[in-house]
């Protein structure tokens, strides 16, 4: 497989999603009300990341996906195109520690369904646990949340 992938898109930031990504992640926790049948918890996060399916041609770009939540396992988002269910790929995925650091990620697409006109939501499942990604790592001490922000004005109490 070797599709090609432009890391330089990839960003682990809020503000950095195209206004209309981030309105309809909003849109959809805003909607929730379905019954939740997941076995780990997920967390926020929302980035831009690169989709590579093994079934596209090598000359073929990775799709740009805007993720919505994540845990070890898998990873919720939103795309402007209809993906295939059931085919694998490789998601380049910026992670939470350190900022700049990219995973690539084996994993399957198991749900890609019309969310609003123009965009479906999605999940992928990970082929391998990803620790980076459990809650635990995310959150972190207090110290580590910290880090994350900017300027103090971002900061929680």
């Amino acid at each position: 497989m070797s599709a090609q992938t432009d890391n330089t898109h990839l960003v682990c930031d809020d503000a950095e999603l195209p206004q209309e990504a981030a309105m309809v992640l909003t849109a959809l926790e805003a909607a929730g009300g379905r019954e939740n049948r997941r076995q780990c918890v997920r967390s926020v996060y929302r980035a831009t990341a690169m989709l590579a399916m093994f079934a596209d041609s090598p000359d073929m770009p990775a799709r740009i996906i805007y993720t919505r939540d994540v845990n070890e396992r898998g990873i919720g988002f939103v795309t402007r195109e209809r993906l295939p269910l059931g085919y694998g790929g490789i998601l380049s995925l910026p992670g939470p520690h350190p900022r700049g650091q990219v995973f690539n990620i084996p994993c399957t697409l198991y749900r890609c369904r019309l969310a609003a006109p123009g965009w479906y939501e999605g999940a992928l499942h990970f082929n391998r646990d990803q620790t980076a990604f459990r809650a635990q790592e995310l959150i972190g001490d207090q110290e580590d949340i910290t880090d994350l922000f900017d300027t103090d004005a971002d900061r929680p109490e």
